[in-house]
């Protein structure tokens, strides 16, 4: 029985007490269709790459340094999986932590300033200068909210969504960056939006790091979203009942997949179009129907879905480790089948 494997990129933050640049890098790992992991390699040593993306053609991998000032690194992807490190340019801010590539450029999200950048991104690779977008603003919660921490990017048609955690909004810029931003939509005070996706009719489901919830917002004319409201990801909570940090946000058909840091789970929920009798949130029903248990002080920054949604690598922050955890598509349940020893983990992204 034939059992493929699947490449992974690894990114990764150095160890608590050693400094940026000290051994951390890009990993590459293999898993096969069964959920066992088939070893991992250092591809190439980075500092702090906590984030990694490719673009469309799969051939350049890139990966944020997130350090103050922050930098964006591009490396060349050979045939047999080798890296070879093309351009270094600055990020445009301080700590980028998220990084996306569109056809012709990089977006970055710096969250220690607030700044989005754009920076020109050719075919072989080549890095431009960033053209940058300052936020600023304040939320309630203020050891987290004091400014403006832009964290995610998402490719919205012809242009961008930048989820700003401190300010408790989604800006949106076009594509290409030749604009000014605007605000697309305003989230409740104290969400700290994080991490989102897009469903195939436009709905965005987002991740809100300070208030463990999903939000649901639908589309509202060009360039705009309304908040329509929000649930709660997992009833899980932390040993003194706080509630938990989302992280990452996943979709395959109508499961959603969160990775809760504090709780240490994996939620699964379902999301549907509501019925007669559904609880409703929008259009929407939203149920979770599963949280696996990642182990305690797993902390689980990232995670990536493979197999059609039948298998979700999980990158274990605080436990060293990749953890793969076979879903079960039908009831939402899910279960380790495999784990891995790899320093810091803090981003999956398949090859």
């Amino acid at each position: 029985m034939s059992n493929p494997t699947i490449a992974l990129w690894i990114g990764t933050y150095p160890k608590s007490d050693a400094a940026p640049g000290t051994g951390e890098g890009v990993w590459r790992v293999g898993i096969g269709a069964d959920g066992r992991f088939a070893g991992g390699e250092l591809a190439a040593p980075v500092a702090s790459p906590s984030f990694l993306a490719l673009d469309a053609a799969g051939r350049t991998l890139l990966a944020v340094t997130e350090t103050e000032p922050g930098t964006l690194t591009s490396f060349r992807v050979a045939d047999g999986g080798a890296l070879a490190p093309v351009a270094t340019a600055t990020s445009g801010g301080s700590s980028p932590c998220h990084v996306v590539a569109t056809p012709a450029a990089a977006w970055v999200a710096n969250y220690g300033d607030g700044v989005a950048a754009v920076v020109p991104l050719a075919e072989d690779g080549a890095l431009g200068q960033p053209r940058t977008f300052p936020h600023a603003g304040t939320g309630p919660v203020t050891d987290r909210q004091e400014g403006s921490h832009a964290h995610f990017v998402h490719v919205w048609g012809d242009r961008v969504l930048v989820a700003d955690l401190g300010t408790d909004e989604l800006r949106t810029y076009p594509l290409d960056g030749s604009g000014a931003g605007e605000v697309a939509a305003v989230l409740p005070p104290g969400t700290g939006p994080r991490h989102l996706v897009e469903l195939p009719d436009g709905t965005i489901l987002l991740a809100g790091e300070l208030d463990c919830r999903l939000h649901v917002l639908v589309p509202a004319g060009p360039g705009r979203l309304e908040h329509v409201g929000s649930v709660a990801i997992t009833a899980r909570t932390m040993a003194d009942g706080a509630p938990g940090y989302p992280s990452h946000i996943t979709v395959a058909g109508d499961l959603v997949h969160v990775g809760v840091r504090g709780p240490d789970v994996l939620s699964v929920l379902r999301v549907r179009a509501a019925g007669a009798g559904d609880r409703v949130t929008g259009h929407l029903a939203i149920e979770n129907v599963a949280d696996v248990d990642l182990g305690a002080g797993a902390w689980p920054r990232h995670h990536a879905v493979l197999a059609d949604g039948e298998l979700v690598v999980v990158a274990a922050q605080n436990t060293d480790e990749l953890l793969a955890v076979r879903l079960d598509r039908a009831s939402g349940q899910g279960e380790i089948t495999d784990r891995l020893e790899l320093p810091v983990p803090a981003c999956v992204l398949e090859a």
